[in-house]
Formats: structure tokens, sequence, C-alpha cells
């Protein structure tokens, strides 16, 4: 679960109805906020707020809309790399250049002095994902369907994932970061090496996750692509309402790392949720998948198991920083050690390269 907010909710409130009342073209009287809320989905990267807004214009209407503000993190750091500002215009330009459906970006707010850290702010978009917490195979909108609407959600699901990498890579050139390779796949591996380096200077190193590296530097594709990689793909980031894709969302991790990390990443993810409780009838295969994929994409996936590793070692490194973030903030050690050293993550990363596993599944993740 997410780490506790200590923002004060009321003093927020008011900072955010001062800077909307500037900001709002046709605001005529000051910006009314009743209350703001964290999604209930919300995770450790970003602190998310939900802020329903009114005001009256200049025609004396009284309007309302819920707004998403995102703020950078600063306290609760999960990621090395976190280009607040890229985030914003990604998602810009996605909205505006692709029919890619994203929340529409509306302000970018740089200077901390507002809420403490910069942060931008969205429309709020239609629709529910499926939950992490607990598993959309064990409860939820989509453990309540039945197999066929499950399919329906599936099929819907991985036709958005081909729609992902339908955009042209001109079109996100500014993700290039040369300084790290030549190829986005190259930019990507070296970012990530960075990242574990980072997180394990800030607790302990990570017997699965060291020897998952030494298994990637060694088998690293020949072919390194440098195309979109949504980064954080799978069924949890969208939004479904009536039946339909409504919003694509968590970008942070994007890059020009290639379609293949994110098919990489969805099937491992896919198997994570699926290692403790079955997966629910009615959602594709791994096969399925794969085969949907290239046939929508009209490319064929390579070198999936290369794939899936690395996104194991980037879960795992995430994994770290949560266990660390919470015990920053009193977790009990024995559970860190647990969530940190001893997870399903480094289990699964453990069965594909037959390494030994971290020990015994603890009762607290086999609960």
């Amino acid at each position: 679960m997410p780490i506790p907010s200590t923002r004060d909710k009321d003093q927020t409130a008011r900072a955010l109805s001062a800077w909307l009342a500037v900001r709002i073209a046709d605001c005529a009287s000051k910006v009314v906020i009743t209350d703001i809320s964290a999604p209930a989905t919300s995770g450790f990267s970003n602190e998310t707020w939900i802020v329903p807004a009114s005001w009256t214009d200049a025609a004396g209407e009284r309007l309302s809309e819920e707004f998403v503000v995102r703020v950078a993190p600063i306290e609760h750091q999960v990621f090395l790399e976190a280009d607040f500002g890229r985030q914003y215009r990604l998602l810009s330009v996605l909205d505006r250049d692709t029919d890619l459906p994203v929340p529409p970006m509306l302000w970018l707010e740089e200077d901390p002095g507002v809420l403490g850290a910069p942060f931008f702010v969205m429309r709020k978009m239609p629709g529910a994902p499926a939950p992490d917490q607990p598993s959309y195979n064990v409860a939820g909108w989509l453990a309540d369907y039945g197999p066929d609407e499950r399919r329906a959600v599936w099929t819907k699901a991985v036709d958005m994932l081909v729609r992902v990498h339908q955009v042209p890579v001109d079109t996100v050139a500014f993700l290039d970061r040369p300084e790290l390779g030549a190829t986005g796949l190259d930019q990507e591996f070296t970012a990530a090496r960075h990242y574990y380096e980072w997180a394990a200077a800030q607790g302990r190193p990570n017997r699965i996750v060291e020897a998952t590296f030494d298994w990637l530097e060694r088998n690293l594709p020949q072919r390194r692509p440098t195309a979109l990689s949504w980064g954080d793909a799978r069924i949890g980031n969208m939004l479904f309402d009536s039946g339909k894709v409504r919003a694509v969302l968590d970008w942070e991790m994007a890059s020009l790392g290639g379609h293949e990390m994110d098919l990489g990443w969805w099937l491992f993810l896919d198997r994570f949720h699926g290692f403790l409780d079955p997966r629910l009838d009615g959602l594709g295969t791994v096969e399925e998948t794969i085969a949907r994929w290239e046939a929508g994409t009209g490319e064929k996936a390579l070198d999936l198991p290369w794939y899936e590793a690395f996104a194991g070692f980037r879960f795992g490194i995430v994994m770290m920083r949560i266990a660390q973030l919470a015990e920053q903030h009193g977790a009990d050690r024995a559970s860190i050690e647990d969530s940190e050293r001893n997870n399903p993550v480094l289990h699964l990363l453990a069965r594909q390269l037959d390494l030994a596993p971290p020990g015994e599944l603890p009762a607290t993740w086999s609960a």
C-alpha cells in the first residue's frame, strides 16, 4: 500500500484554490475546493490528488470540474530519475498529436513554492483500473465479471498496447538520452544499472537482482531497438468504463527502449499477479497475448525471455525502494527484510533464471 501522506489537506486545498483561480480563464470569483482525496489505487512514485473544484464564471454561471494533481516526488523518491517536466511534455504531445486516450494536460507548475514541489494538473478521466491491491485476480470489477466479459477487457487492453506502439518515434524524439547509449534499449539498460546502484546504496545489495543483472548483461539482445516504450505497461494502468479503455495512465517510466520492453513488462506483471492467486478465466494466455500483439503491430516479438527478466530486474529494484521508504516511515525491520529481499518478484526471477530462491516465501506474501 502507498506510504501515508503527511500533507495537510486543508492547507493544500487553500493553496490550490488560489492557484487555480489565476489559471481558469473564465473564473470571476474564488475557486472553491470542497475536498481533496487520494485515488484508492494510487502508488508510491507520485503523490496524486483528486481535486473537485467549483467557481463562478464571468456570466454568473456556476461551473465545476474534477482535476487530478500529481506532485513531483521529493521525500518519497522511488525512481532515481523522475523528470517531471518531461512527463508533462510527453502526455501533452500524446494528447495533441496522437489518438491515444491520455488525460488532457492543463497546467505545469515548476515553482515549488505552491505545494512544496513542482506539480501538474490534468483533467480527470472516467473509468476505473483493474486493481493491484488486492489483485484483480482476487477482487474488484474484473473479478466480478464473467469469462466472456473478461475476455473482452483483455482484448481491448492488448489492442490499446498495440496503439501505443503505433506512435511514430519522431513524435517522441525528445525522450532520447544519447549520453546513456546509442540506442533506446542501450539507454534504458544503462539507466537501470544506475538505478540499481543508487537503490543498493540506500539500503543493501540484493543477490537475486544482482545475479539477474549479470545474466542480462551477458545476454543482451543483438537487436537494439529505438521506439516508444510506455514503461509501466499493464492492465492496471488503463481506465475502463462501459467496456472501453478511457485512458492510458502512468508514463513516468516512458522511454525509447522499444516495444518489446513493454511486452516483457506486461507479461512479467501478469505473472506477478498470478503468482499467488490463480488467473481469472477469460484472460488471454501468454501465447495469445503475444500473438495478438504481433498481429496488431506487424512486428515479431524477439528476445522475450530477456525482456521479461529485465522487467523483473527493474521491478525488483522498485520493491527494494518501497521497502526502504517504508522503513524510513517506521515499518518493522523484519517485515522490511521480507519485502526487500524475499518477495514474489525475486521468486519469479529465480525460477526464470534457474537461481536459488531467496528463501521460503513468507506468510505475509502467501496469505
